[in-house]
């Protein structure tokens, strides 16, 4: 088949392109390699794709409505996996315009391009910010999402509700996925990883929020990108006699699922696992919570493991030690 992946020279995009590309797919990649982070990266994690014989790179922003319009009618894709977002929940509070250009404007031209075009099934990427400060644990996709403490969760959740408009009015099967910390390697310079990883290695001071009492379900990107896989092959369909209590599902071709480790580990033991695999103790600077922060993330994978036979499991220790690895010769 024929899949159009955006976000592309990101970190979830490059690994997802690869596997659809090793399983003999045609793969246009989009991007518009942003400055949000080092493009050097970017074009890093492109380099290994563009040898690639049944892969194409279009450098595009998804706000560009004609670009994306004529991107759908020259290629005609079977699918489409969107990945590609301005990214980060901290940075959101700085710079929100980014957000509704990219995450709303963005994905509403994706929404277009798959209307027009009798595209079989759209999966795009959610996040499990959109659970926000919800007490509840784990975080279940029956929970309601109503409450976002960022703006990026805000967008998130928009997304959500403009994919279901579409499954309802028109017909297309939409997947969100709501992942949940990713990390591995080739990981984002501005994630927790690639931070802790870089100041200990050079010796100087980590910054610990919360005083390391956050926790997270931290999931590695083979588990990410198997869930994704595996779910694309899972085309929604519509449920006749849905009473409108699970709001993960609908009386449209509409599905909302979790990919996270189901195992939430505080800040603390992440960054035992870092200093393992360097080999090198941090030092810490503790400090309170961040504004857009929320204090855990827990999912519930029970419908995702239901739906395709598969439940992230990779240990930390195990994933911390393969991105340390990667790091220091990315860097080498």
């Amino acid at each position: 088949m024929k899949y159009l992946v955006t976000g592309a020279a990101g970190f979830i995009g490059s690994y997802v392109c690869s596997r659809l590309c090793d399983q003999g797919h045609d793969v246009i990649g989009l991007d518009n390699l942003n400055e949000y982070y080092d493009v050097a990266l970017k074009h890093s994690r492109l380099a290994g794709l563009l040898t690639l014989a049944n892969f194409k790179f279009v450098e595009m922003n998804l706000e560009d409505r004609e670009g994306i319009a004529s991107l759908f009618i020259s290629e005609q894709f079977n699918r489409v996996i969107h990945l590609g977002a301005q990214a980060g929940v901290r940075y959101s509070i700085e710079n929100p315009m980014s957000y509704v250009d990219s995450n709303l404007v963005g994905t509403m031209t994706i929404l277009e391009g798959c209307r027009h075009n009798n595209v079989e099934h759209l999966v795009y990427a959610s996040s499990s910010s959109v659970y926000g400060m919800n007490p509840k644990v784990p975080f279940s996709v029956s929970d309601g999402v109503n409450h976002p403490v960022s703006l990026y969760a805000a967008t998130k959740k928009s997304n959500e509700l403009m994919a279901h408009s579409y499954s309802h009015l028109y017909g297309i099967p939409t997947t969100g996925l709501r992942f949940f910390t990713v990390y591995g390697p080739a990981g984002r310079p501005d994630m927790a990883p690639w931070l802790f990883t870089d100041a200990i290695l050079k010796g100087e001071p980590i910054k610990v929020f919360n005083h390391g009492k956050m926790q997270r379900d931290f999931t590695y990107i083979d588990d990410i990108v198997e869930g994704v896989i595996r779910i694309q092959d899972v085309v929604p369909t519509a449920t006749p006699d849905w009473k409108g209590v699970d709001p993960s599902m609908s009386h449209a071709p509409y599905r909302v699922y979790n990919i996270g480790n189901n195992q939430p580990l505080e800040l603390s033991v992440f960054i035992d696992a870092i200093e393992k695999a360097c080999g090198v103790v941090a030092e810490k600077i503790y400090l309170p919570m961040q504004a857009g922060d929320v204090p855990r993330t827990y999912a519930d994978v029970d419908s995702l493991t239901e739906a395709v036979g598969f439940k992230p499991s990779t240990d930390i220790y195990k994933g911390m030690d393969n991105f340390v690895t990667w790091f220091r010769e990315y860097h080498a």
